[in-house]
């Protein structure tokens, strides 16, 4: 990952970073509160596997639920700090996302995801991670997972409490942000 500044050169407004991530599609780009340029390195072989996995159990809870929608890590979210981030994994009430606009849901949404999932790489830092899933909690998250397939471990995060860190759990329950689900991570542990 790497940050760049722009300012003063250049200020990373919506309509700029809209325009970067259109002219450059192969890029996973972040814009972060201070206005930062965060690109991204694709995640590796290993680490696309096991996302698909954990965003596969979720999008078939949500499949018969219907509760809400599921984004992958190509959908950004412009948080309510300004920053656009987009998690590895998100999930919307489906209250919020009706309440968007047909315009609002194209771009990137103005709203942060209910549940967020980040899935540490070998080439991510563990404290810039952490940091990331503290914003989405300051900016309206109700439950955010960082899982650390080095570690075997998930730190669970919820707004106004400390971080829980789960060591090697077969599987762990999102209610009741996302009732009656349950995610099985003993595929990332194997």
């Amino acid at each position: 990952m790497v940050a760049l500044q722009l300012k003063p050169i250049l200020e990373l407004t919506d309509a700029v970073f809209e325009q970067l991530c259109r002219q450059n599609p192969d890029l996973r780009l972040e814009r972060t509160a201070q206005g930062e340029l965060i690109a991204m390195a694709p995640a590796g072989s290993e680490t696309g596997y096991y996302n698909a996995d954990l965003l596969g159990q979720l999008w078939q809870w949500n499949r018969q639920k219907r509760l809400g929608i599921v984004l992958d890590s190509s959908a950004g979210f412009t948080l309510p700090n300004g920053a656009i981030r987009s998690p590895d994994a998100a999930w919307i009430n489906a209250s919020r996302w009706n309440a968007l606009t047909a315009a609002q849901r194209r771009r990137f949404a103005p709203l942060c995801p209910d549940f967020v999932l980040e899935l540490k790489s070998p080439s991510d830092d563990l404290s810039t991670l952490q940091a990331k899933l503290q914003e989405y909690m300051e900016n309206g998250a109700q439950l955010g997972w960082l899982i650390d397939p080095e570690t075997c471990q998930v730190y669970c995060y919820r707004p106004g409490q400390t971080v829980q860190v789960c060591d090697r759990p077969n599987t762990l329950s999102a209610d009741p942000v996302l009732p009656n689900f349950t995610m099985d991570f003993t595929l990332i542990w194997s």
